[in-house]
């Protein structure tokens, strides 16, 4: 986990730069104005894939979607800096200049809101020992098992145990191994992914779909950290005997946002920027195992209040991701046994699931880093294995490595698998059945929130057929969320009974209240006309039952 720290605050640049020192700036645009794109036709800048995930999720095209406008990064350009990287969703642009004649010059745009010096690009050796609470080691020969697998169970080796504690094995039993699923990577680089046997099914059937480094600005990748390429191997890997991946089928981008021997606040920036290709190509998933809490220059850290989900740039932009239909996985940081114990950003975002990690019996490994979020959300939301996970290693064979960076892959591409199962499914109810299968759910703690997740039961219970629901009334999913016509909610009842089902708007105002049937000993689905809630905004979902209350909150988007 590559731990970082932001301190949110839009300074106006000084000219005190360092003379002929290259520095990365973050400046602000104010609007989109004098756009040549339009909401009317986003095939101009999203994908066939991405706009296809919006007509599944009913999900509207918005202003966050539309580029920045090209006539300002012109502008900015014309005075003679490089502009390293765009964010439409947090419009602006990176910019790399020693020219303070030139950085007052694009502080007086009418279009600028201001500029912030945010990196000093320093000429440091790029070594992933530089994270020392992540660490590897040879990994031992495979161990008998003596388990009972289907005949056509893949060849796991010593990665057999990783993906069977979460339901994974069953899932791809189930012939779900992420087939048609697109998952980009956002990481520090992909040493040797392009040569090792590992991902020589990848490159086999053209399933790598691309690469993009957002820190130099081209497609190279491959001669970066390694970090990237242990993270890639806990999903994408097939080494029948050794290590299979959790997703061996899915296909991937490559995206290197990290610049691995620095800490600075660029890399936060360089994330959204990633995130925002990763939408626009039409990616399904994406895996982060990057964190921010400290950097270089003391005075940007963040503090605890900022992991609010609100505050940090890639907490913000995760949030913006998953409100684009995607599912955001993040690895918790590996800070637990620090003085400074809690989650990272972009783990603190509201509406991802921030992975930590567990030892290979299942309990919590003491690295692991620890919520709630400031706001109070349940953090981290899920667990996966981090300690004693296999992963490739760059010049052949495999290691252990220990760190959440581990755990958010090996659970990320179970999730794309489960996808696969159920295309239909929004991201927040396919989240919300993953919380749900997870064996802290009715107790979660700050530890490892909601705890392991049962792919194998999450699987079952989309299909109708639940595992491990009989005990109690559940209300499993709500969605689509934002929604738009309509909506939908499923719920798990014990017995025959009827729910009182209550829909309130903000202020309290009550726009629902009907009384439902639901049938015992199964999930139930139900679908609702929005017609009498049109305005946007947040309303709250009550559902009484004989097995108690339950509420999920939900955001009506644009038509």
């Amino acid at each position: 986990m590559l731990m970082k720290k932001f301190l949110l605050a839009v300074i106006l640049l000084s000219a005190a730069a360092e003379a002929g020192a290259q520095t990365r700036h973050w400046v602000q645009f104010t609007d989109k104005g004098n756009s040549p794109y339009m909401l009317s036709n986003p095939s101009a800048y999203l994908s066939a894939r991405a706009l296809n995930r919006r007509t599944v999720q009913n999900i509207a095209i918005d202003s966050l979607d539309m580029p920045v406008t090209p006539a300002y990064v012109n502008a900015v350009a014309a005075t003679g800096v490089t502009v390293r990287a765009r964010s439409k969703w947090l419009n602006g642009v990176v910019i790399l200049t020693s020219d303070t004649n030139a950085l007052n010059a694009i502080a007086a745009l009418p279009f600028v809101q201001g500029t912030i010096q945010i990196a000093q690009r320093n000429a440091e050796p790029d070594a992933f020992d530089k994270w020392a609470e992540e660490t590897m080691s040879p990994a031992a020969p495979s161990p008998q098992r003596n388990v009972s697998v289907s005949p056509t169970m893949l060849n796991y080796g010593g990665s057999f145990n990783q993906i069977d504690m979460i339901g994974g094995v069953c899932l791809h039993n189930s012939g779900y191994r992420g087939a048609g699923m697109v998952i980009a990577v956002i990481d520090a680089g992909f040493n040797n992914v392009n040569n090792m046997t590992a991902f020589d099914s990848l490159r086999a059937h053209n399933r790598i779909l691309g690469t993009w480094d957002f820190v130099m600005g081209d497609t190279s990748v491959y001669e970066d950290n390694t970090h990237g390429t242990y993270v890639l191997s806990c999903m994408g890997a097939n080494l029948p005997g050794e290590l299979v991946g959790t997703a061996p089928e899915a296909s991937y981008w490559l995206l290197r946002s990290e610049d691995a021997p620095t800490e600075n606040i660029v890399e936060e920036y360089f994330w959204a920027s990633a995130a925002e290709y990763a939408d626009s190509v039409g990616a399904d998933v994406i895996n982060s195992s990057l964190g921010y809490t400290t950097f270089d220059d003391p005075a940007q850290n963040h503090t605890y209040a900022d992991m609010d989900g609100n505050t940090a740039p890639s907490s913000r932009a995760a949030d913006f991701a998953a409100s684009r239909g995607m599912v955001v996985c993040n690895s918790a940081g590996n800070s637990g046994s620090s003085s400074w114990f809690y989650i990272g950003a972009p783990a603190d975002a509201d509406s991802i699931l921030a992975v930590g990690a567990v030892d290979p019996a299942g309990n919590y490994a003491s690295f692991s880093s620890r919520g709630p979020s400031a706001d109070n959300d349940v953090k981290p939301d899920v667990a996966a294995q981090g300690q004693n996970t296999v992963v490739a290693g760059t010049s052949g064979g495999t290691f252990t490595g220990n760190g959440t960076s581990f755990a958010s892959p090996v659970l990320c591409g179970l999730v794309a698998c489960l996808w696969q199962a159920h295309p239909t499914m929004s991201n927040v109810q396919l989240m919300d059945v993953i919380k749900q299968s997870a064996n802290q759910y009715t107790t979660p703690d700050t530890y490892l929130g909601y705890g392991k997740p049962d792919f194998c039961a999450a699987n079952l219970t989309l299909s109708g057929n639940p595992q491990n629901l009989g005990s109690s009334d559940q209300l499993i999913m709500s969605g689509p969320n934002p929604f738009g016509s309509e909506m939908s909610f499923s719920f798990y009842s014990v017995n025959n009974q009827w729910l009182q089902i209550t829909i309130t708007d903000a202020t309290g105002r009550v726009v629902e209240d009907r009384q439902l049937f639901a049938a015992g000993g199964t999930t139930n689905v139900f679908n609702l006309s929005a017609a009498n809630y049109v305005a946007e905004g947040v309303y709250i979902l009550q559902v009484r039952a004989q097995g108690g209350n339950f509420e999920r909150k939900l955001v009506k988007g644009g038509q």
